[in-house]
């Protein structure tokens, strides 16, 4: 029997699917891409990879930053769309953009100043420290205009754009990826060649942003950029900060992570780089509805609509983790071939085709732990996460796999283990609350 309720459950679920879907493509391409970079790489051989795989994880922390304050723009400005309060919008939206110019500027002088420890602080072997010092320092270079991309970026989605930032990360990529293969092989310049491309394109992607964002009938601001609201400034850094925290336990969880295994030796990291690349676009739908949840419920809240805040989570949950149960199949088939396009290495192809396929098990609950973060910022709530967030990573991953390697003498098969506990169990215990997170 058809009822209202089962046909608002139905717009509910194509507008989740509608607003999701270009993130998914954006950051879909946007991997895809990676994989072009990483392979072009590769084919200069272990060490060029481990040169260029050296700062991967610094660089996840250095993003981690202006996304946190990302969060704060899409859920405030998705919370006043739905309570319809214009002005509120565009005074969100400029101190947005003064917090994306304020962060980015910090983290450029801090990873320039510290540009020529990383290597040696992340363990890489002498003999591939000054590629990997040279890379980190090109690719921090344009670190304030990559800020303003993900804080304007995220602004931007909230207003149900979600293709325009999918079409900036189009255009950034595909320059990425000529400038690649003009530095890298036409001009012999190999790392060095790929940072040189990596930072122009990133020095692109957030002058592009920055023009769409003044253009949004939304965002776009006419006052004073000194002018500001001290009451959404508060929200902000109240909204952020739990968001900042997750994502430092999170991301330096992973520099200490990959630096562990970094000293296993350059055979074990490179595949353990590699598989970690590969294995990002299997777990991309997760982040597209979650990207849709957050704006979504941020809307429902505003309105004050708990029907439609629940329709979100049912529909958001029930998309990810059909993506993600289709998406950890196709990884477990292709593990090996997808290895095999990043190197031609068969003991790297071999050990990186093994924990991938054990991860690929795992890709619905980690789909879990994605959409339900998602959702507990769409409404604001940010704390909880960052207790789970933080337990799972330095008593499951972190703590686990030191006691592992230096008491045990385990090996990658058994660090990926603990990295698939760490998701499970964070999926597990950020689920469980759903269902009362927010109630009439």
């Amino acid at each position: 029997m058809i009822t209202k309720s089962n046909i608002k459950d139905n717009k509910v679920f194509w507008s989740v699917v509608t607003v999701a879907l270009p993130t998914m493509l954006e950051q879909i391409l946007s991997v895809l891409m990676q994989y072009v970079d990483t392979a072009m790489v590769g084919r200069l051989g272990a060490d060029a990879t481990a040169a260029v795989s050296t700062s991967t994880t610094i660089t996840w922390l250095i993003g981690s930053m202006p996304y946190a304050f990302g969060v704060a723009a899409m859920t405030l400005i998705a919370q006043a769309i739905g309570s319809g309060e214009d002005h509120k919008i565009k005074q969100v939206a400029k101190q947005s953009l003064i917090f994306a110019l304020g962060v980015g500027a910090v983290l450029e002088i801090i990873c320039l100043a510290l540009s020529p420890f990383v290597a040696t602080w992340m363990g890489a072997e002498e003999a591939i420290r000054p590629a990997a010092t040279r890379y980190f320092f090109w690719i921090s270079v344009p670190i304030i205009l990559k800020s303003v991309q993900y804080i304007l970026a995220s602004a931007i989605r909230a207003t149900k754009d979600t293709k325009t930032p999918m079409v900036i990360s189009i255009v950034i990529n595909a320059v990425n990826i000529v400038l690649d293969y003009i530095f890298i092989y036409m001009f012999g310049l190999g790392v060095d060649g790929a940072a040189y491309a990596t930072c122009i394109s990133a020095a692109l992607g957030g002058i592009l942003t920055l023009v769409v964002f003044f253009k949004n009938p939304y965002l776009g601001f006419r006052d004073s950029i000194f002018i500001t609201d001290k009451e959404i400034t508060k929200k902000i850094w109240k909204l952020s900060l739990p968001v900042l925290l997750i994502n430092v336990a999170s991301t330096s969880g992973y520099v200490v992570f990959a630096g562990l295994v970094s000293h296993m030796g350059t055979i074990i990291f490179a595949a353990h780089s590699i598989a970690v690349g590969a294995e990002e676009l299997f777990y991309i739908g997760g982040y597209g509805f979650k990207s849709a949840a957050n704006t979504m419920v941020g809307i429902a809240y505003g309105e004050q609509n708990h029907d439609k805040y629940h329709a979100v989570c049912a529909s958001s949950i029930i998309c990810t983790l059909a993506v993600m149960t289709l998406s950890g199949t196709l990884l477990f088939i292709f593990a090996e071939p997808l290895m095999g396009f990043f190197t031609s290495d068969p003991g790297v192809i071999a050990l990186g085709a093994t924990v991938l396929k054990m991860v690929a098990f795992s890709e619905p609950f980690f789909g879990m732990y994605i959409i339900s973060e998602g959702i507990y910022y769409g409404l604001g709530k940010t704390k909880y996460p960052f207790v789970i967030e933080f337990a799972g990573m330095w008593l499951v991953r972190i703590l686990a796999t030191y006691v592992g390697i230096h008491f045990f003498n385990q090996g990658l098969v058994y660090v990926w283990t603990c990295m698939i506990a760490d998701n499970v169990l964070k999926a597990i215990f950020l689920t469980a609350p759903l269902g009362r997170l927010w109630r009439k």
